[in-house]
């Protein structure tokens, strides 16, 4: 949502921005349009039209990093589920319990994905919930001998990892695209249109040229903004690893 009303605004003010100078520039008086005066307005444009390219570029690197990094993220944590769910079922009937919280957890995992801010709106998070069960579950689990030892650790170990693995995702949910930044952007972006409205004749197709650039700029920051934010919106970094571990899972049940 965030994402769209951003890319909303600067829609918005760059067809003001455009439409504006292009409707009151014959309006000045003439020592504001001369070519001296054009000149001057074109080359101040042409300096914001470079650094606007350059941040945008690092707006479209980092939304790509992020993006990339949590994908990554997301399936080895599938992975490590999964193997977690092996050495449970290698364990034997003892960890039978638990083996049934960890498909519990993945179920909500999937139904319910987890965001950062959810602890701060008071949300219940049914997945931690079965996670902590699962938790509980091991713990509970005494080992008859040293072969039930080594897995009982082994399981331990791959458990803290899949908590650890869980809040990272979860932290990563937020985007790491500055809004300062993003608001210099929409700066720069509603100065350089300005610049093109100034002396630019008032007819359709200046108009229509107008529009569609401000439409497929707007569009390009909402894709940006989509991608930084990787569990909401239009671009979402996909569930399937998590199927295909719960699929896994009762495969063997």
């Amino acid at each position: 949502m965030t994402a769209l009303i951003i890319s909303s605004a600067v829609f918005v003010s760059l067809c003001i921005a455009s439409f504006a100078t292009m409707h009151f520039h014959p309006k000045l008086p003439l020592r504001h349009r001369d070519d001296d005066t054009n000149t001057v307005v074109r080359l101040v444009a042409n300096i914001f039209v470079v650094m606007t390219s350059l941040v945008f570029g690092l707006m479209i690197n980092s939304a790509k990093n992020t993006f990339e990094n949590i994908d990554a993220n997301v399936h080895s944590y599938a992975t490590n589920l999964i193997l977690l769910d092996r050495t449970l079922r290698t364990y034997g009937l003892g960890a039978n319990d638990a083996r049934q919280h960890l498909i519990r957890y993945v179920e909500e995992a999937i139904a319910s994905p987890a965001r950062a801010d959810d602890t701060l709106r008071n949300e219940r998070d049914t997945a931690r919930f079965r996670l902590d069960m699962l938790g509980e579950s091991l713990a509970a689990i005494t080992p008859s001998d040293s072969f039930h030892e080594s897995m009982f650790a082994g399981a331990r170990q791959q458990y803290n990892r899949i908590v650890e693995q869980r809040w990272t995702i979860v932290e990563q949910s937020e985007g790491a695209i500055p809004m300062p930044l993003i608001g210099m952007l929409g700066a720069w972006l509603t100065l350089i249109f300005a610049s093109f409205g100034y002396r630019a004749p008032m007819n359709t197709v200046v108009a229509t040229m107008f529009l569609v650039s401000a439409l497929l700029i707007a569009a390009s920051v909402y894709l940006v903004l989509d991608m930084d934010i990787p569990f909401s919106g239009a671009i979402q970094i996909s569930d399937a690893p998590l199927h295909r571990a719960l699929a896994e899972m009762k495969s063997g049940t």
